[in-house]
């Protein structure tokens, strides 16, 4: 046992050894790539956004923008499930399970590109459909619909970088994705400008573009697995789906995407609520949200930090060491959460005017930002709790108090409290509100997780004490 506690997992300068020695360095090391992988993603579709809406005009902008919620809403479930890749992965490569980590490996690859090819298909055929059944108004519709039917086309390519990154984020390697988002969003951006402004495609530009920028991140992340050496080293031929481990992966994984499906869900119903403010309170929420987007990939990376080093102390049996990765966790996630927060806040009138000039759209966006950014700190605590629990191969229970929590405090607060007291500051306390209902929630149940992952470490201690 001491031996397996001792037993160093780094192999080489990308990996970072999650079992042994300080923890917050390795967290923040672990952390900071995601988080500028997070921003750069918005940023480069921010590019997408800026390019088509000043070469292209107007509709070819409401074209691309119609379809964002509906892509998250397709691609969310698919997403959460390399999460359960990523736990399951990282267990077996910390407790020298090599076998068991390659048929992982080899099995959350094949199930990448499986349900990328069936998101493709899905797209092509229901894209129009979904987009009618959104209510898509009718001049923008043709052009939404081809955006869509391009996008889906690079669905598998999307889906393996994504089980492939989770793959490498499970042995502690995050520079590597962010490396490969760099190269992919470079070449995004230069062909939107190829494609928009030279060629004059417009929207099927943009959509090319998108692509054939996955196409490149896929091909890279790809390469990096076959070039690997030891346990995660991908072979091609040895791609099959394990039903052994495909529960598994799913056991943590579908959860995970359900969650966040429903929370887009609910998402969509506050927006509802916003519209019946007018454009100008949309157009307010719609920078608010891009900015607290700037927040969320930043917190997010610290939780993903927080699923990974907890599943490889959870293999390797170190439960005390979980609770260390746990509270360093917290303390990263407030530090980051209060200092973003903040600073979104106090100088949201600068931020906002990248946005806007119009001086009623930036006071709405002031209104939802004093709500939501100096209490984000709650949100990131929020999610860290499930994070640990998944680590721990605990994902249902997370789910459902996530959205009872989430979710059902914003339907309440929408249909219940806010027609009675009707503006953008007292609906967006349901942000705040929910947060703090879901922690007393999350953190209950993780108490009584702790309580018998620990239970039953001690009783497998004495048993090998017993044996010896």
């Amino acid at each position: 046992m001491k031996e397996m506690e001792e037993r160093t997992v780094k192999k080489n300068k990308y990996e970072i050894d999650m079992c042994n020695g300080s923890i917050m360095d390795k967290l923040i090391s672990f952390s900071l790539p995601l988080m500028l992988s997070g921003i750069l993603q918005l940023m480069f579709n921010a590019v997408d956004i800026v390019v088509v809406g000043r070469f292209s005009g107007s509709q070819a902008l409401a074209a691309v923008g119609s379809t964002t919620a509906l892509i998250n809403i397709f691609t969310n479930l698919f997403i959460g499930i390399s999460l359960g890749a990523n736990v399951l992965a990282a267990r077996f490569y910390a407790s020298g399970r090599e076998k068991e980590m390659s048929e992982t490996v080899h099995t959350a690859i094949t199930l990448a590109l499986i349900s990328g090819i069936i998101m493709a298909g899905v797209g092509l055929l229901l894209a129009k459909l979904a987009l009618e059944l959104m209510g898509t108004p009718s001049d923008v519709i043709e052009l939404s619909t081809l955006y869509m039917r391009i996008y889906f086309c690079g669905m598998p390519f999307f889906m393996l970088y994504n089980y492939g990154a989770a793959i490498l984020r499970a042995v502690g390697d995050t520079k590597r994705p962010l490396i490969f988002l760099i190269i992919s969003g470079v070449a995004n951006a230069g062909l939107n400008m190829i494609l928009v402004i030279i060629f004059h495609m417009g929207v099927a530009g943009v959509g090319i573009g998108t692509v054939i920028s996955q196409l490149i991140s896929c091909i890279l992340v790809l390469r990096c697995l076959y070039k690997s050496e030891g346990c995660y080293q991908l072979r091609f031929s040895k791609l099959r789906i394990q039903k052994v481990y495909l529960r598994q992966i799913f056991q943590v994984g579908i959860p995970a995407g359900i969650q966040s499906t429903v929370i887009n869900f609910s998402n969509a119903l506050l927006q509802s609520s916003v519209n019946s403010f007018g454009s100008t309170a949309m157009a307010g929420y719609t920078a608010a949200n891009n900015i607290l987007g700037f927040l969320y990939v930043s917190v997010n990376a610290v939780t993903q930090a927080c699923m990974s080093f907890t599943s490889q102390n959870y293999g390797v049996g170190k439960y005390k060491r979980m609770d260390r990765v746990l509270i360093n966790c917290l303390i990263l996630s407030v530090v980051i959460s209060g200092v973003l927060g903040c600073g979104s806040y106090a100088f949201g009138t600068e931020i906002l005017k990248v946005y806007t000039e119009d001086p009623k759209v930036i006071q709405c966006g002031l209104e939802i930002l004093s709500m939501t950014t100096v209490t984000y700190f709650l949100c990131g605590i929020m999610d860290l709790f499930p994070g640990a629990l998944r680590g721990m191969g605990r994902s249902g229970v997370p789910m459902i108090l996530s959205i009872i929590g989430t979710v059902g405090t914003r339907i309440v607060w929408i249909f219940m409290l806010f027609p009675q007291h009707r503006s953008l500051k007292f609906l967006f306390i349901s942000y705040p509100a929910s947060w703090l209902f879901t922690i007393v929630m999350q953190v209950i149940c993780f108490y009584f997780v702790r309580k018998q992952v620990h239970a039953k470490g001690r009783e497998r201690m004495m048993r090998e004490a017993q044996a010896k």
